[in-house]
């Protein structure tokens, strides 16, 4: 008789549905087996379900199973952010998305399990509205940069494209997709590839997370979009959407 496997680990519920009448499918993102899906049988009993799952609080996950789909044995709270509110609210949820779409499951990414638990007590702790929104711009930077790397779709910032030059911080640049940053030579270049323009001074910020410059802050959203799109390939980002509908 075959005994099914159980494991434990750190966790954080990045979406849920329901599951029948009681249940629910949670979709979480562990520290020792990245994204795993799980049923968590009982848990919309309200206050008599066994589980806290709870978005964006860190949790003591522990499940079983061999399929594909696991079973929650138990999730308790390891500590309680701060309700994430607003705008702040809306970044918690595109970054969810992120690791949903792009994120392979069943495969552990502990650094970047690290950033998004980072990610996520930065947009809890915002309290002064009026720096919201530059706060909330940097980490989502951060986080994308991380969550890129992790995935091996790290970004070129410390050399030109198919060169060793190291880059100019006083020169311009145009970031092309899969080949990396190009010294900005001519405008013809810009029509024929349509990529990103930006700063020798913007990706060496890059380089080092570094995002107190506004122009470096504001070029690396471009850049993001336009990689983090490329990799997405025909899926879409419904949180890029209801942010444009808000406004």
């Amino acid at each position: 008789m075959r005994t099914s496997t159980s494991f434990a680990s750190d966790g954080f519920v990045l979406h849920s549905y329901p599951n029948k009448e009681t249940s629910l499918i949670l979709e979480t993102f562990t520290r020792s087996h990245g994204r795993v899906a799980m049923l968590a049988k009982g848990a919309k009993r309200g206050a008599s379900s066994k589980y806290a799952l709870n978005a964006f609080q860190p949790l003591s996950l522990e499940w079983f199973g061999r399929a594909d789909m696991k079973t929650l044995k138990a999730a308790d709270h390891q500590r309680i952010n701060p309700q994430i509110r607003g705008p702040a609210l809306m970044a918690a949820f595109y970054v969810n998305e992120l690791l949903l779409k792009l994120a392979v499951k069943d495969d552990a990414h502990e650094q970047l399990f690290d950033q998004y638990g980072e990610t996520i007590g930065a947009l809890a702790g915002l309290q002064h509205v009026d720096r919201a929104a530059r706060e909330i711009e940097t980490a989502l930077r951060r986080f994308e940069l991380k969550l890129l790397e992790e995935l091996g779709y790290g970004l070129t910032l410390t050399h030109e494209a198919d060169s060793d030059a190291a880059i100019d911080p006083s020169a311009d640049y145009l970031y092309v997709v899969e080949r990396g940053p190009v010294r900005l030579t001519s405008q013809h270049e810009i029509r024929a590839i349509d990529p990103v323009r930006l700063s020798g001074s913007t990706l060496v910020a890059l380089s080092h997370a570094e995002f107190s410059d506004a122009s470096t802050l504001a070029q690396a959203k471009q850049l993001m979009r336009r990689v983090i799109n490329h990799h997405l390939g025909d899926k879409s980002l419904h949180t890029r959407q209801l942010i444009r509908e808000m406004k």
